[in-house]
């Protein structure tokens, strides 16, 4: 599959999840399991192999040389058979699960989790080599553990918030967010903070990438509130462009342009998009017959007296100011064109 295709299978599996459609049949692209996977669980069968034999040898005391570290030298073989035989549990979950889930993101999502666990497994496997009695080790790991929390309060609820992240997704890699006061797209999300590619800003006017980055603890998202611009079901946000006409305008036809141009800048693709989108306000308290389908224009009173003709559409986030900007050529353009049917203000008249 191209690299085209396998993103479209992956935003109709993320809108199907998202749209929660517990009923419907999902059909898994099932991955061969890449020749690196099995060149690593090779290499653990010989080491674990190895690992046995030397194992064994220490039974039998072969090495009598090693004396009174004899049974240290046993303790730390069973350590690094327990290694092994993790980091091969470790490479199979990421071969047979991981890399078949669905998503990029749902991937991403699992390998840090993965790695997380595997980090923790090894440790204590270390432990229990390292110190004989490993129950009092562990019992004293706990205490020290109990005594940093209360001065790590501030990563250990980053954690919970990482873990917020993962099961309840406010947002994933990749998506568009606004957080507080940082705006931007999310390009890491790690065990203790987030890092944007910030949009906007204080140097620029428009939705473009201001060439920062933002980094935030992920404890934010358990009090703050975060807005999604890219929600899998509906990716777009509503935009208007307004103009100021003269209460002796042909008003018709002032609506039929700014809307056949939206329209044809558009195309059908929001068109199905907003259908999805009503399909599932339809599930919900909301009146979904408040959402057009079609770019709508409307007329209001100005303050200055003229009258502010206003069109309203649905566009993709990320190219809302190159959109913007195509739409108000195109529509000065022919608005312009009839003079007789469209007045703008014009010098001292504004």
């Amino acid at each position: 599959m191209t690299d085209k295709a396998v993103r479209r299978v992956e935003r109709r599996a993320d809108v199907r999840r998202a749209l929660a459609t517990s009923t419907a049949t999902h059909h898994k692209h099932k991955r061969p399991v890449r020749s690196e996977h099995k060149l690593w669980l090779g290499i653990y069968a010989l080491v674990l192999a190895a690992l046995c034999v030397l194992f064994y040898l220490l039974r039998l005391e072969f090495f009598g040389i090693l004396g009174r570290y004899l049974p240290l030298a046993r303790r730390a073989t069973v350590g690094a058979m327990a290694i092994v035989l993790t980091l091969s549990a470790s490479r199979l979950v990421q071969a047979l699960a991981i890399e078949r889930a669905q998503t990029a993101v749902t991937r991403y999502n699992l390998k840090r989790i993965l790695r997380l666990v595997l980090s923790i497994v090894l440790a204590l496997i270390v432990v229990s080599v390292l110190f004989a009695n490993w129950y009092a080790a562990v019992a004293s790991l706990g205490l020290i553990s109990l005594v940093l929390g209360f001065a790590l309060q501030t990563p250990i609820t980053s954690f919970i918030g990482w873990l917020y992240i993962l099961v309840r997704e406010p947002y994933r890699v990749g998506d568009r967010i606004q957080i507080g006061d940082a705006t931007g797209d999310v390009i890491d999300v790690t065990y203790l903070d987030t890092t944007l590619w910030e949009v906007g800003g204080p140097y620029l006017s428009s939705d473009h990438p201001s060439g920062r980055i933002i980094k935030f603890p992920n404890a934010n998202v358990l009090t703050t509130a975060v807005y999604n611009y890219s929600w899998p079901v509906f990716p777009y946000v509503w935009n208007e462009i307004k103009f100021q006409v003269a209460y002796d305008c042909d008003f018709a036809f002032v609506a039929q342009v700014m809307r056949e141009a939206a329209e044809e800048e558009l195309g059908e693709a929001m068109l199905e998009r907003v259908r999805t989108f009503r399909e599932v306000l339809a599930k919900t308290p909301v009146d979904e017959l408040q959402v057009n389908e079609r770019p709508s224009v409307l007329f209001r009173i100005d303050a200055n007296t003229w009258v502010d003709a206003i069109v309203r559409y649905v566009v993709d986030p990320r190219q809302a100011g190159s959109v913007k900007t195509r739409l108000i050529g195109t529509m000065l353009a022919r608005l312009n064109a009839e003079p007789e049917r469209v007045k703008f203000p014009k010098g001292d008249n504004r």
